[in-house]
């Protein structure tokens, strides 16, 4: 066995930065709600970059955002977008920003309803990419068809994270839950 093909492509140092990411954390599913929200902030930041700039800059991210505490960032004040926009560490762009913001505070109101943002994801699944987008656009700010796919795959609910080939493949597979291996229904 061995790595998914966009490892085993990179060089040393790119590998170095990406195989802790790809054989610890993609695709496997997160069970704590400031950790999930943590991944959003992180997807919607990548939009227009590469991931490789995200990775670099994810421990800036978490000291900006509170180490993605839900309950602080839906507290952030005009004071503390303004200390974002001015944080070099992180994605200074005041869209990403304020739906990081705005997005927290989307998250309480469905922690209130369901439990937890991870019950909500639960509460929908399985769907399709397209039903996902769909409810995502509904629910949350700044979250593209690229950005749903890439959050999703990267916690588990959409396949794809890794090829059946990959060594990390049956790791994600076994720490998955069984609800979580419904497959997601046809489209007619």
């Amino acid at each position: 066995m061995s790595y998914c093909k966009a490892i085993e492509s990179m060089t040393e140092d790119r590998k170095t930065l990406h195989k802790n990411y790809h054989d610890l954390h993609y695709g496997f599913p997160i069970h704590d709600d400031n950790e999930l929200f943590g991944r959003l902030i992180m997807e919607i930041n990548q939009a227009g970059l590469s991931w490789e700039t995200i990775l670099k800059k994810e421990g800036s991210f978490r000291k900006a955002y509170s180490n993605f505490n839900i309950k602080k960032i839906a507290a952030y004040t005009e004071k503390d977008r303004e200390r974002l926009l001015a944080d070099a560490g992180i994605i200074r762009n005041r869209l990403k920003i304020n739906a990081a913001i705005e997005n927290a505070k989307t998250i309480l109101q469905l922690q209130k309803q369901f439990g937890s943002f991870e019950k909500w994801l639960e509460h929908h699944h399985p769907k399709t990419k397209e039903e996902w987008v769909k409810l995502f656009k509904q629910t949350f700010r700044f979250t593209g068809g690229e950005i749903v796919n890439e959050f999703l795959m990267s916690i588990g609910f959409l396949p794809g994270a890794h090829s059946e080939q990959c060594k990390i493949y049956n790791s994600v597979i076994k720490q998955k839950p069984m609800w979580m291996k419904k497959k997601p229904p046809r489209r007619n």
